[in-house]
């Protein structure tokens, strides 16, 4: 296992999805290959908001639907909930996940189509209800990122179905980002809603086989 590089004076200051996106456009732009690592080094090792959004947003775009993307960038996710549920100060990823990379081309153009709902998501949250972001409330996101990430492998099985959890995992990496309680409220009930239609599509696809 390694920590995860942090050179603060290349890391960027992120602080809405808008900023997310264009820290990976300029590393799409300076690089033909981006991995996790640049990535995770550009946003700072203490930014666990940014950290549960970029594998989420990234697969909600054409890249998570190469088949086992979505298992990989879940089990990336969960890496990050599990030390933000422990209080671990730093973030830290194993190098092969690290090392994991794609095309600067791609990277850029999946950025791109998420441009829209980036200013529609930073236009209506910001700062309310901060109680629901501070004390218990970071960890508590934490457990259910961990529960929506297990729901991950079996829908990548039926088509878009993890963009799901995916959905609710972009609700709370943002609502820790710019403090929202609000969000973080919304986030909890659409985790809870996803992993029950996660277990109903599962129970559905599963009665199919059996027929």
């Amino acid at each position: 296992m390694s920590e995860v590089s942090s050179n603060e004076g290349e890391s960027e200051n992120v602080h809405s999805v808008c900023d997310i996106l264009g820290t990976l456009r300029r590393l799409a732009d300076k690089q033909d290959r981006i991995s996790i690592g640049d990535v995770l080094d550009a946003v700072g090792d203490r930014s666990y908001g940014p950290a549960l959004m970029l594998p989420a947003l990234i697969e909600i775009t054409p890249i998570g639907g190469i088949p086992g993307v979505p298992t990989l960038l879940a089990t990336i996710i969960a890496i990050t909930a599990a030390q933000l549920l422990f209080g671990k100060e730093h973030l830290w990823l194993p190098q092969i996940l690290q090392r994991r990379s794609v095309s600067g081309r791609k990277l850029h153009t999946a950025a791109d189509k998420l441009d829209g709902p980036a200013r529609w998501l930073d236009k209506w949250f910001h700062g309310r209800m901060a109680r629901f972001v501070h004390g218990p409330w970071p960890r508590i996101s934490a457990a259910l990122v961990l529960l929506l990430c297990l729901t991950v492998p079996p829908l990548e099985l039926l088509p878009f179905a993890s963009t799901a959890p995916m959905v609710a995992i972009i609700a709370f990496g943002l609502a820790l980002l710019v403090r929202d309680g609000l969000l973080m409220v919304i986030a909890i009930a659409a985790a809870v809603a996803s992993m029950g239609l996660g277990l109903e599509l599962v129970e559905s696809s599963n009665l199919l086989d059996g027929d």
